[in-house]
């Protein structure tokens, strides 16, 4: 399985960007779909995932303000993010986990900076 990454770059503060991700290769339908994000010196935090089936959970910081969708057919995940801040200045990694026996594998895309100016 293979995570593709798009979207990122410079935005200012308040405005908006929209980040998507295409998996190729067998991920089954259970599966969540998520996104990350990390900054230098820090553990990388969940932002929101989804499951399969539409259920969505997103992190305190970004309620209200960033929207997680995905489309099953072309196995991408999209995170809309709106309002942005300084503070969500980092790179985002997009995510699959599927349960694997008595675990979970991950999946990991390649990481995408995004940089909200002040």
């Amino acid at each position: 399985v293979q995570l593709q990454a798009f979207g990122g770059g410079l935005v200012q503060a308040g405005g908006s960007a929209k980040l998507s991700c295409a998996a190729s290769g067998s991920i089954f339908s259970i599966n969540v779909m998520g996104w990350y994000r990390q900054t230098p010196g820090n553990t990388r935090e969940l932002v929101a995932d989804i499951a399969y089936g539409g259920a969505t959970n997103y992190a305190d910081s970004v309620k209200g303000r960033f929207t997680i969708s995905r489309d099953n057919a072309q196995k991408t995940v999209y995170l809309q993010m709106n309002s942005l801040k300084p503070e969500d200045t980092a790179v985002y990694y997009c995510n699959v986990r599927r349960p694997q026996g008595i675990g979970v594998i991950n999946y990991w895309g390649q990481g995408t900076q995004v940089t909200v100016s002040s």
